[in-house]
C-alpha cells in the first residue's frame, strides 16, 4: 500500500513534466471524454499506443504504472462480474442455472476493462508529472472564466489538489494502522465473515480519526499563515504557454478526432 502511485508526484526531468499544467489537465479531460466513445478495439489500440508514448516521454517506469493499476483490480473485477451477469443481449454463449453469458455482455465487459485501464494510466501520468502547486494553479486558471458568475474557483482548485495530495498519505496511514492492529493480534485476511467485518471496523475508525486530525492540523497551519481564499493574491510562479504545449494540444485533439470519427464510422 505504501507503493501506491495515484496522487504521488515523481520529480523527474522529462518532456511531460515540463509541459504547462493547464495543457495536461485539459488534455486529460478531452481524452477521458474520447475514451467513452465506442471506437472498437482498433480505436482503443491506437489510444493505447498514444498512452504508451506519453509514458515513454514522461520517463515513468512500467512497474510504477502497474503499482497504480494494482489497487484498482478488485473494483474492476467486481464491475466486470456484474456486467457479465446483467447484460443480456446478443447470442447466448454460456448458461448454468441463472447465470447466462452473452457475447454482447462479453464485448461490453472488455470495453469497460480497457477504458478503466486507460483512465487509471492517464490520470496517473497527470499526477506523477505535475506538482500539487502547479495542479492547483492550472485548475484555477481553467476555471477562471466561472469567476464572473461567483464560482469559487480558487477554493475548488485548492480542495482538488489537497485531496490528490493526501491520497498517498492516507494510504500510508492505513498501512501503519494495519501493522499496529496486526501486532495486537488482529487478522484482516483470516477468520469468519463477522470477524473480518470487525477487523475492518477497527481499521476504519482510527483512520477517520487520523484523517480528521490531519485536516485540522492543515487548517490550523493555513490560518497561522493568514491564508485567506478571498484575498487578492499574487503568485511567485507564472504559467507560460510554450510551442511544445501547442504541439501537444494539437496531438491530443488529433487523437480525440480519430477516436470520435472511428466511433461514428465503425
Amino acid at each position: 500500500m505504501n507503493n501506491m502511485m495515484f496522487g504521488r508526484y515523481l520529480p523527474i526531468d522529462s518532456f511531460i513534466h515540463r509541459l504547462d499544467p493547464r495543457l495536461k489537465i485539459g488534455s486529460l479531460l478531452l481524452l477521458l471524454i474520447a475514451v467513452f466513445f465506442d471506437a472498437g478495439f482498433l480505436g482503443y489500440g491506437i489510444l493505447g499506443l498514444f498512452v504508451i508514448f506519453m509514458i515513454i516521454l514522461s520517463h515513468i517506469k512500467i512497474s510504477q504504472i502497474l503499482k497504480a493499476i494494482k489497487p484498482m483490480l478488485f473494483m474492476m473485477l467486481f464491475l466486470m462480474f456484474f456486467n457479465l451477469l446483467f447484460i443480456q443481449r446478443g447470442n447466448l454463449l454460456f448458461s448454468f442455472g441463472f447465470i447466462k453469458i452473452y457475447d454482447q455482455a462479453l464485448l461490453q465487459t472488455a470495453y469497460i476493462f480497457i477504458r478503466l485501464i486507460l483512465i487509471i494510466i492517464m490520470t496517473t501520468v497527470l499526477t506523477a508529472t505535475t506538482k500539487p502547486l502547479d495542479l492547483t494553479l492550472g485548475i484555477e486558471h481553467l476555471l477562471s472564466p466561472f469567476k464572473k458568475v461567483g464560482f469559487p474557483t480558487h477554493e475548488v482548485a485548492m480542495m482538488i489538489s489537497i485531496a490528490l495530495r493526501f491520497i498517498p498519505t492516507l494510504l500510508e496511514e492505513t498501512q501503519r494502522i494495519m501493522k499496529a492492529q496486526a501486532s495486537r493480534g488482529v487478522e484482516f485476511s483470516e477468520g469468519r465473515l463477522k470477524d473480518k467485518i470487525m477487523s475492518i471496523v477497527s481499521l476504519i475508525i482510527p483512520l477517520f480519526i487520523s484523517a480528521f486530525q490531519r485536516a485540522e492540523d492543515l487548517a490550523n497551519a493555513m490560518e497561522s499563515r493568514n491564508y485567506n481564499p478571498e484575498a487578492k493574491r499574487t503568485r511567485y510562479k507564472q504559467l507560460h504557454w510554450q510551442l511544445a504545449d501547442t504541439v501537444s494540444l494539437l496531438s491530443v485533439l488529433a487523437m480525440c478526432t480519430v477516436l470520435i470519427t472511428m466511433s461514428i464510422v465503425l
